[in-house]
């Protein structure tokens, strides 16, 4: 993969900030799916209620899940699939290779699954000779370019048309210059018809999985979860603990916020479910924790385990939309996944919870109502007291305190900066000021408000 983690969020935006085209239709287009969206959600009056019943359900399962997930384990072994738990990425990566490796599989197609983009489940295979396909046109993309996805649900959508053309005229031979979307939708589709019916292993992500019958649900567009799965001589589906719901019952509460909040459409083309294998064919599904549990444990941050992955937080974040999703350099982008890498790795991860207005638009979209905006604050205090926080926003904020204490302090400065602004701008007005960058800075007021007040008080 493409290596992006050498700059923090602020770095990477600025990189991607310079193709203003690029940034304005990447905005365009994610606020289009966000106006779906409202248009999706207000067709149907028990929009709310749904939503306040999945965040329930959702509650129940994390304050639950240690029996949730024995009922889960038990109710798959008796259907015939083979359980795996796996406390890390490490270990998760290791059993799908034992898997392989047992039954000489040496390829494996493999439909879209964050939890192992998050594993670098694709790059461990390889190094010990399996090659896997990416079988999500849009991963298929990213793979070709040896990027990450940088959208959970449109893992491409940063990308040009003509530069989709380019990788396959250079990876799948296409005619150079082509870039009609339907044509190299064609293209795409025949080459991944050739991976789904020569690769007997397979691997899916899991949507839902439901503790009451052992059985999980995989939604996509493509039906290529589907095609893998069915044409393959062993299944793998990798899966984070938090997916489970209890009942059978509660999928259509959530099958019906998902989509909605995703993309506006009703539902996903393809709702599969998977209970027991085919006759010759090998199930295994892997539970993984990597930092699931430790995050659980964090009582302002377990909320966030109640996220279905739906990717509608991003397509609202102005944030987001304006500095790409690669830009987070981590596996879940946007405002969810500034929740979530602190959790994984808080020093690492220590800028990415500033990379938020606070405007609480992503809590507001949320099918399952995570307060978003709210724990990306709560991180940002978390940082600054475990010493994650950068040196110059801790020293900021030590002489702003220091300054906020005292009116004659405060008094001081405002006349000190007033002086500057008037006389020495460029002291303010220079590239060692981030809000000088792409701002034309207003000019220093002549007196301050509590001067005017003072003058103009009757």
């Amino acid at each position: 993969m493409k290596q992006t983690e050498t700059k923090d969020h602020a770095g990477l935006a600025e990189d991607f900030i310079k193709d203003e085209e690029r940034v304005n239709w990447h905005d365009g287009a994610l606020w289009y799916i966000r106006e779906k969206r409202d248009i999706a959600s207000k067709q149907i009056p028990e929009w709310e209620a749904l939503r306040e019943a999945a965040s329930q359900i959702k509650n129940n399962v994390i304050s639950n899940l240690h029996d949730y997930l024995l009922q889960f384990e038990a109710n798959l072994t008796k259907n015939g699939v083979k359980v795996h738990w796996a406390n890390n990425a490490d270990e998760h990566n290791a059993i799908v290779y034992s898997i392989l490796k047992a039954k000489g599989i040496t390829e494996m197609v493999k439909s879209k699954s964050m939890l192992t983009e998050e594993c670098h489940l694709n790059e461990y295979l390889e190094e010990r000779g399996i090659g896997v396909i990416n079988s999500d046109l849009g991963e298929y993309i990213q793979q070709l370019d040896n990027e990450p996805p940088s959208h959970i649900v449109l893992p491409c959508i940063h990308k040009r048309k003509e530069e989709i053309g380019e990788l396959f005229h250079e990876h799948l031979g296409t005619e150079k210059g082509l870039s009609d979307p339907t044509l190299l939708t064609r293209v795409a589709r025949k080459h991944l018809r050739n991976v789904f019916l020569t690769r007997r292993g397979a691997l899916t992500g899991v949507n839902f999985a439901v503790a009451e019958t052992g059985e999980y649900v995989v939604c996509t567009n493509e039906g290529n979860a589907d095609m893998g799965a069915h044409l393959s001589e062993v299944q793998i589906a990798s899966m984070g603990l938090e997916k489970i719901i209890p009942q059978k019952k509660h999928l259509s509460v959530f099958l019906r916020l998902l989509a909605r909040s995703a993309t506006g459409q009703p539902i996903t083309i393809y709702s599969s479910h998977y209970k027991k294998p085919r006759e010759g064919q090998e199930m295994h599904l892997i539970l993984v924790d990597a930092g699931r549990t430790r995050q659980l444990g964090r009582t302002d941050f377990r909320n966030s385990l109640k996220c279905i992955k739906c990717g509608g937080c991003m397509n609202t974040c102005p944030v987001y939309r304006k500095s790409g999703g690669l830009s987070y350099h981590n596996t879940i982008s946007g405002p969810i996944g500034a929740i979530l890498a602190p959790n994984l790795d808080m020093k690492k991860h220590a800028d990415l919870p500033y990379a938020s207005t606070l405007c609480g638009s992503c809590s507001n979209v949320c099918p399952v109502k995570i307060n978003i905006h709210e724990q990306l604050y709560k991180w940002r205090q978390v940082i600054v007291k475990e010493g994650y926080a950068a040196n110059t926003k801790a020293l900021g904020m030590k002489a702003m305190a220091w300054t906020l204490a005292s009116p004659e302090k405060f008094s001081t400065a405002g006349k000190a900066g007033r002086w500057f602004l008037h006389n020495i701008p460029f002291v303010v007005n220079n590239k060692f000021n981030p809000w000088y960058k792409q701002r034309e800075m207003p000019e220093g007021p002549k007196e301050s408000f509590a001067e005017w007040y003072a003058k103009n008080e009757k």
